[in-house]
């Protein structure tokens, strides 16, 4: 991949882009390995891998310059601003977007916000296409609620202009530090949240929810959560930590009895959502802590899929699956050190398969999916 900014020095985002695709993918290979076990055999499948362009569907965008020529890209550490509406990661759409918003920033009076001199109100622009219809959704971080009323005024010059806008809102950060979002969000329109589908599985990004950045690889991420599970023929499990639910079901038919577990009400609303368009009457979504919710349970189902957070799913969880020992843990993570770790905490399982995903070309990152299978007593 060229990209003009890497070649200047103005981003290094891409940290790994002066190696040759097939160099990260066999680097990532390696490192992944050299984390797992090397006392016994286990499936090590090839890696699936990403377009090396236009594969993402989110831009995060620090926005900068003044209300008449904003910039929307990042800050170098020293101050300076480099647009990034060019960058080759974004999808072809995206194009005709950046120009119409960086007119719309002027309109609606929206002031950039300048760290050094505390003052202005826009300070990210995070914009989300949908795969499955090409639909956006659009939030704006403002530092305060002072522009809003503006800014609502604004809109309709700004949805003639974009008419797959479909979900726009606010996000308020007020807090002077290099934090993207904050707790409070206004949504500004009547849809609220992005309709999205992998696999004919109906799914829907929320404006705070999480959702992957790179919906070709997440398709098969997915896809093979689900070709794995049904090869067990289980008949009950949990999927923890499950955000919107796309791995649960993905897992789960009409028979499967499915209880998905996260922290997130707005979430938990999503999955919820999915499951009653899929008709699936076995299946249930509670927005709760997903390892309290765990350890207070005197059994558990043949199968426990687990998606955690970079920090992984810890000593407690660990604990609590060695004691109760459901048949099969599936252990999707995006930090394979974490998983490394849990797996070995997991003493009481080995590890039956393991393929990496390539989520993040040109980085040192990657999603990996495991599963792991009750040792024989």
């Amino acid at each position: 991949m060229q990209c003009a900014r890497f070649s200047a020095g103005d981003c290094h985002s891409c940290e790994w882009l002066s190696l040759a695709y097939s160099e990260q993918i066999q680097k990532k290979q390696h490192h992944l390995l050299d984390l797992l076990p090397k006392d016994y055999f286990f499936d090590q499948l090839v890696p699936i891998e990403s377009h090396e362009v236009k594969f993402r569907n989110k831009a995060k965008m620090v926005v900068s310059g003044s209300v008449e020529k904003p910039i929307l890209g990042l800050k170098q550490k020293d101050g300076e601003a480099v647009d990034l509406c060019e960058c080759p990661l974004y999808p072809d759409s995206f194009n005709t977007v950046f120009p119409v918003l960086k007119t719309f920033i002027a309109k609606a009076g929206l002031v950039p916000y300048n760290i050094e001199r505390r003052r202005g109100e826009l300070k990210f622009i995070l914009l989300t296409e949908s795969c499955f219809h090409h639909s956006l959704m659009l939030r704006f971080v403002l530092r305060s609620e002072k522009k809003v009323e503006q800014l609502r005024k604004a809109l309709p010059w700004l949805q003639a202009q974009l008419p797959l806008l479909t979900v726009i809102s606010v996000n308020i950060q007020p807090v002077h530090m290099a934090i993207l979002e904050g707790e409070q969000e206004i949504i500004l329109t009547e849809k609220h949240f992005l309709d999205e589908s992998f696999n004919q599985i109906p799914l829907h990004i929320r404006p705070r929810g999480f959702f992957q950045t790179n919906p070709h690889v997440a398709t098969k991420l997915y896809a093979t959560a689900g070709r794995w599970v049904r090869e067990l023929h289980i008949t009950r499990l949990w999927d923890l930590f499950c955000g919107s639910g796309g791995f649960g079901l993905h897992c789960a038919d009409k028979t499967t009895q499915l209880t998905g577990i996260e922290i997130s009400p707005e979430a938990i609303e999503c999955a919820r959502l999915s499951a009653r368009e899929l008709a699936l009457e076995k299946v249930e979504f509670q927005a709760l802590d997903s390892t309290r919710y765990a350890v207070t349970k005197e059994s558990v189902p043949e199968l426990v899929l687990v998606n955690p957070p970079r920090r992984g799913i810890g000593e407690t969880l660990c604990q609590y699956l060695n004691k109760m020992r459901p048949r099969y843990i599936l252990y999707s993570s995006c930090n394979a050190q974490t998983m490394a770790k849990d797996i070995a905490l997991l003493s009481h399982y080995h590890i039956d398969r393991t393929q990496l995903f390539d989520m993040f070309p040109h980085t040192s990152h990657y999603e990996v999916l495991t599963l792991l299978v009750l040792q024989d007593s």
